[in-house]
């Protein structure tokens, strides 16, 4: 399977940081992020990666170059106006001619890709997100009210959410639903896909994740020693 990973963005939730370097080349330990993730990538069976690239994209292609060095096999595109979060998959067009795998540059995981892939083939759709359980604390007193009246109130609750892990198995004939040379969000293409009454998967992941752009996760990961975890089991939950 081939695999894309996003690392155009410019990282404003780690600024100041992200000013000197792009948010996929942040320190894990000794090692950037992103190795952690061509390793994770390998390690599942994964040989051939495409890494779109903007902002600092010059610094990137220098430190992971054409990918030998992990066993892969390296190809990069470069946006000079922002593509948004899934716009540059369209630079990408002639080469994603089967299921791949699209990958957000700042997620750390313990996920088994072949699992995933498995399990988006046989739900026969164009796209499965990988998703995880997060639950938030809110700040603030809810308020639920009719007709001006409260009909309930909760101080602060404790909210459960299915989120996105910022990994998704896609078919080709996705990128029918992202245009050309415009900026183009993931959140535009599920608004497209639903319109359109695609049906879209999801594969429920119980193991470890996180989204080292938020600096609660990029704090906690610098404890752990990404190099040596490995797949782990999984659970599915199927919502289509």
């Amino acid at each position: 399977m081939k695999g894309v990973i996003q690392c155009g963005g410019k990282g404003m939730r780690l600024r100041p940081y992200t000013m000197v370097l792009p948010k996929p080349l942040m320190p894990v330990g000794s090692k950037p992020v992103l190795e952690l993730l061509l390793k994770w990538l390998r390690r599942n069976g994964v040989q051939e990666v495409f890494i779109t690239t903007g902002y600092l994209g010059h610094l990137i292609r220098t430190v992971c170059g054409d990918g030998r060095q992990w066993g892969l096999r390296i190809r990069y595109t470069e946006e000079l106006e922002p593509l948004g979060t899934v716009g540059a998959l369209r630079l990408l067009r002639e080469e994603l001619d089967e299921t791949f795998l699209v990958i957000n540059g700042d997620v750390l995981t313990d996920l088994n890709i072949a699992a995933l892939a498995d399990f988006h083939r046989r739900q026969e759709t164009m796209l499965t997100i990988a998703t995880a359980s997060r639950t938030i604390q809110t700040d603030f007193g809810i308020i639920e009210e009719k007709g001006n009246r409260v009909v309930r109130f909760q101080e602060k609750p404790t909210l459960t959410h299915l989120v996105s892990m910022g990994v998704y198995c896609m078919e080709p004939d996705i990128l029918s639903y992202i245009p050309d040379g415009v900026a183009f969000g993931f959140d535009n293409l599920m608004h497209a896909m639903l319109a359109a009454q695609e049906s879209v998967s999801t594969f429920q992941h119980g193991g470890l994740w996180l989204d080292i752009g938020r600096v609660e996760d990029f704090q906690k990961v610098q404890e752990m020693a990404w190099d040596e975890q490995w797949p782990a089991a999984y659970e599915t939950r199927v919502v289509a």
